[in-house]
């Protein structure tokens, strides 16, 4: 089974609780406060697996949380730090936002690096820290900041540098299998390949690129006909297109016809896709018979608009070596892999969050709460210019600042956000 697509909930681990503790020693009759600080709550971090080229370790594993962090404990003891929560995915694969759509990460930036999605919490501070000349016996420590928490879509798009497209039937994964150690399942019916299909192509040397089969393109793809809806998104990284055509007609098409079609549809999918550069690859030319195809009509069809043209045949291996040499030559100057910019801000988090935002008055003060403001100040350094900038214009896209003048504040007047006390200002 092929799985390209899936939904799951991340958790970080929160933070751990400062410890309320002092200092008890013999002949030692009141020590001062020693409580310990919480640790810090586990990540959730994507790794690479080089091995993996579907989603389908996530059929039955939809959830990953990672470890909460130890409590504070006394004579200065830290609490232990969580430990993360790894999720492995194959290369290629994109993490969206649920709700917006947008692109959060996309694991082949920075040669595939461990990217953290969801940061643990802060481990909240034991009472040691709140020990003042006029405070000598703090009674309180501050608790940890709860981890964050999202649902993503895993969307895996493969890393192929050279897409094999066309008709069921024209012979890709015929071609797949004979240019590289891909074993692809090959019959003479359509829609034998149900899955697209990787595989390494030696160039000489330590050089090569990779292949990929794409399967199931007919009339009608980008509509969700055949298998082209499911796996036109493997294409999209493709540097450069193979378009194989049965030239020799054996299932009575046209190839005009067909690569008319295919074409088509790219360009519905994605007009930047069908704009990459192809290669015309006309195979099974061992049976092709003159006479029941018009071969000067295809070759003008093809000269026209500007494609290279190849003939090759997938059964006997002629003329492969010389579309392999070909298509290193072309990789060579064509732009690289296309690399996906994140498009998803940190506070895209927190925005919208107003909803579950409730204000209260009561003496002289505004109180703001909210499951989400509460996370949202675990991330906030309020000793930071940059940081206190971040916190303010998240509660200006989120609504809280309009809320508040519903309410009745003005400049001048106190609002309270759990411990953080400022002067409203417009």
């Amino acid at each position: 089974m092929f799985i390209d697509n899936v939904k799951v909930y991340l958790k970080a681990g929160d933070g751990g609780n400062g410890a309320v503790s002092f200092r008890r020693e013999k002949y030692v009759a009141a020590g001062g406060p020693d409580g310990g600080d919480g640790g810090k709550g586990g990540n959730v971090v994507f790794r690479i697996d080089p091995g993996a080229n579907t989603l389908l370790a996530f059929r039955y594993q939809r959830k990953f949380i990672a470890e909460r962090g130890g409590d504070g404990k006394g004579a200065k003891c830290h609490g232990a730090t969580g430990q993360d929560a790894v999720v492995l995915v194959p290369p290629g694969t994109l993490i969206k936002d649920v709700e917006t759509g947008k692109i959060i990460h996309d694991m082949s930036e920075n040669d595939g690096a461990d990217f953290i999605c969801c940061r643990g919490g802060k481990g909240g501070w034991g009472n040691k820290h709140f020990a003042t000349p006029t405070r000598q016996v703090p009674q309180f420590a501050k608790s940890g900041t709860r981890g964050q928490e999202k649902e993503v879509l895993l969307e895996l798009k493969m890393l192929a540098d050279v897409g094999l497209i066309g008709y069921p039937s024209v012979g890709k994964s015929s071609i797949l299998a004979r240019i590289s150690s891909a074993k692809p399942k090959i019959a003479d019916y359509h829609f034998t390949t149900l899955s697209p299909n990787l595989g390494v192509v030696s160039t000489g040397g330590e050089s090569g690129f990779v292949a990929a089969d794409i399967p199931g393109l007919i009339e009608g793809a980008a509509d969700g006909a055949g298998l082209g809806h499911a796996f036109l998104r493997h294409v999209d990284r493709c540097r450069l297109l193979l378009h194989v055509v049965d030239v020799a007609s054996v299932e009575y098409r046209d190839p005009i016809e067909d690569i008319k079609t295919i074409n088509y549809e790219l360009a519905r999918y994605s007009p930047e896709l069908a704009s990459r550069p192809q290669i015309i690859v006309a195979n099974k030319i061992d049976v092709l018979d003159p006479e029941q195809v018009d071969v000067e009509a295809f070759e003008a069809f093809v000269k026209e608009n500007g494609w290279e043209l190849m003939y090759v045949s997938a059964a006997t291996g002629q003329g492969l070596p010389e579309m392999i040499r070909r298509v290193a030559d072309r990789l060579v100057d064509l732009p690289p892999m296309t690399v996906y910019a994140a498009e998803y801000a940190e506070e895209d988090a927190y925005v919208g969050g107003g909803k579950d935002t409730t204000i209260t008055y009561d003496h002289g003060v505004y109180y703001v709460e909210g499951e989400w403001l509460y996370n949202l100040m675990g991330t906030i350094n309020f000793s930071d210019y940059e940081s206190l900038n971040y916190f303010q214009k998240v509660l200006q896209k989120s609504g809280v600042f309009e809320a508040l003048e519903q309410k009745g504040c003005r400049d001048g007047n106190t609002v309270c956000i759990y411990d953080f006390e400022f002067d409203y200002v417009k």
